[in-house]
C-alpha cells in the first residue's frame, strides 16, 4: 500500500517499484492523502478543475503502472493543510487510514520520508504512521524521499546510520514505464524543475526502513 500526499509523488518516489509488483502479480492500492489544488497552472484552471484534473491523471498514471482504478483511494484533504490538521479531521483522517488498513492487510506500506522538507510529506508520514500503531499492524514501514535530496544537502538532513540503511532497488526493467507514467502529470511536470524530474528517471529507487 502507498500513501501518497499529492498526486505524482507515488509515480515520482515508487513508479519503479509499483510497476515491478505489478508485473510479478502483486497487489498495489494506492491512497492520496490530498486534492492537489495548489500545485498546477490556475490562469487556466480552478481550483476544482485542477482537482479533478490531477486526480484523472492520477489514474492514467496508476494505470500504465498495473493498478487498477479500483485500487486508487482519494482522501482529498486540502493541499498544504495536512500538517495543520483540527484534531476532529486529525483523527477522522487517521481513521480513514485505519479502515484501509484493515481491509487489505498490506505486507509493505510506502510513505514519503519523515524528513521530506514537505509538511504535506512529512505529516503524511506521521498520520499513517499514527495509524499502524493503532491498529497493531507488523506491516513493514518504507520512507521514499521526494523532497529531501534536491532542497538539502543529504548529511545535514540525515546521520551516517540512516544512510547507510538505504536501501537501493533496481527498476531498470520497468524504467521506460514509470518514465511513460510520470509523463501523465502533464499538469505537473510543465511547472517543475527540470532537474528535479531528472532524479526520477533513472534505474534505482531508494526506500529508507522505518523503526
Amino acid at each position: 500500500m502507498v500513501f501518497s500526499p499529492h498526486q505524482d509523488d507515488e509515480t515520482f518516489g515508487c513508479g519503479g517499484m509499483i510497476a515491478l509488483k505489478r508485473k510479478h502479480g502483486v497487489s498495489v492500492v494506492v491512497v492520496f492523502l490530498t486534492d492537489g489544488h495548489l500545485s498546477g497552472n490556475l490562469e487556466t484552471n480552478s481550483q476544482n478543475q485542477l482537482i479533478t484534473v490531477r486526480k484523472q491523471e492520477a489514474v492514467q498514471a496508476l494505470a500504465i503502472l498495473g493498478v487498477e482504478p479500483s485500487e486508487v483511494y482519494f482522501l482529498d484533504r486540502p493541499d498544504g493543510q495536512l500538517s495543520h490538521l483540527v484534531t476532529q479531521n486529525k483523527q477522522q483522517t487517521i481513521q480513514q487510514i485505519d479502515k484501509l488498513l484493515k481491509k487489505y492487510q498490506p505486507q509493505e506500506v510506502y510513505v514519503p520520508h519523515h524528513k521530506d522538507c514537505h509538511r504535506d510529506h512529512e505529516a503524511t508520514y506521521q498520520l499513517v504512521k499514527a495509524a499502524i500503531n493503532r491498529v497493531e499492524m507488523k506491516a513493514e514501514m518504507l520512507q521514499y524521499p521526494i523532497w529531501l535530496f534536491w532542497k538539502a544537502p543529504i548529511f545535514i538532513m540525515l546521520n551516517l546510520q540512516d544512510i547507510a540503511a538505504a536501501w537501493f532497488i533496481s527498476i531498470s526493467s520497468v524504467q521506460e514505464t514509470k518514465i511513460k507514467a510520470i509523463s501523465s502529470y502533464r499538469s505537473q511536470i510543465n511547472t517543475l524543475n527540470k532537474g528535479f524530474i531528472q532524479q526520477f528517471i533513472g534505474k534505482y529507487e531508494i526506500y529508507f526502513r522505518s523503526e
